[in-house]
């Protein structure tokens, strides 16, 4: 009974950390990615939801739960490639105005597929430091990613809840590798 019990609890632990399966994923006719099969466009209505900025999402996905979000952003920019170097530092700042607390795991400029991005890769807390609620922070590992390409800044997001970190990190990383750029 115990190599029974022992078993399965292999097969559930071993089913538990499968990598997910991707899929490219035609963003525009200029962007494609690879998605997890299983992601799936967001509804307009979960979009306004979920981005409720000015600026709407080219294209959102989530996961069947909807705990893990992908989405690009496209607007016009006001500096050419070159200048990346300088802009990480004031998304940088952005990212940090944003959250209670942001701990970078990378914070670089690097090439994705012939094209340089500037990336964040960070767990974030935002705190409601009101003093008037009890709930406990919201915890999320994110990767960001920008570029600029004919004119306009491109910016790739993906949000794991902090709990699905490990589980995603590996995945989160080959998803956002996968970015190209015609």
């Amino acid at each position: 009974m115990r190599y029974i019990a022992f078993l399965v609890l292999i097969l559930f632990a071993g089913t538990a950390f499968v990598q997910p399966k991707l899929k490219k994923v035609n963003l525009s006719k200029e962007i494609s990615i690879a998605l997890p099969k299983d992601f799936s466009a967001m509804s307009d209505d979960d979009i306004a939801r979920e981005y409720p900025a000015t600026t709407r999402p080219l294209a959102a996905y989530t996961g069947p739960n909807g705990q893990i979000d992908f989405s690009v952003t496209q607007k016009p920019a006001q500096f050419r490639a070159q200048d990346l170097n300088m802009l990480r530092e004031f998304y940088k700042a952005s990212l940090l105005e944003k959250f209670t607390k942001v701990d970078f795991i990378r914070d670089e400029v690097t090439e994705i597929k012939g094209q340089d991005f500037i990336v964040f890769e960070f767990v974030s807390s935002v705190a409601d430091e009101r003093g008037a609620s009890n709930l406990g922070p919201v915890n999320k590992y994110s990767i960001v990613q920008y570029t600029i390409k004919d004119g306009k800044m491109l910016i790739f997001t993906m949000h794991v809840p902090y709990m699905l970190r490990n589980e995603w990190q590996e995945p989160a990383r080959e998803i956002m590798s996968s970015v190209k750029l015609k």
